[in-house]
């Protein structure tokens, strides 16, 4: 069994997020695990870009209002205690509702080649953030 002490909170990189995300790694894991896991913490109005993983990623909620949206327009509204399942491919975005913080526990698997499991593409329109807000 090992300790291990809480590691530095960094602010994510602008060319992956809009808004003020802030990061802590909780875990990543060594052979013959994969597993990596960190809290992310979005002030209001703050979102991921569009991304996608590629042995999928699971989210869940631990404080908060969030929106998680996929290419076909679906938007999901969660909430504290919500998880989410992001299959392998799947495109997808998340954050904080427009007028609420959001943190989640975000959980994948890196690649056993050790490549990025994550592919980022471009930012959320803001026009389709602030529709996401409205309908969902």
């Amino acid at each position: 069994m090992d300790l291990k002490p809480v590691s530095p909170t960094v602010k994510t990189p602008a060319e992956a997020f809009t808004g003020d995300v802030y990061l802590t790694p909780i875990h990543t894991g060594t052979p013959p695990s994969r597993m990596t896991v960190a809290l992310v913490r979005f002030t209001p109005g703050a979102h991921t870009n569009w991304h996608s993983h590629a042995v999928g990623q699971t989210l869940h909620v631990t404080e908060g209002v969030g929106l998680v949206g996929i290419r076909d327009g679906s938007v999901l509204r969660v909430r504290a205690g919500d998880t989410i399942v992001c299959p392998p491919g799947e495109e997808h975005w998340h954050g904080a509702a427009a007028d609420t913080f959001m943190s989640h526990l975000a959980m994948l698997e890196a690649l056993p080649d050790g490549g990025d499991p994550t592919s980022w593409l471009e930012p959320v329109t803001d026009e389709h953030y602030r529709e996401a807000n409205q309908r969902s």
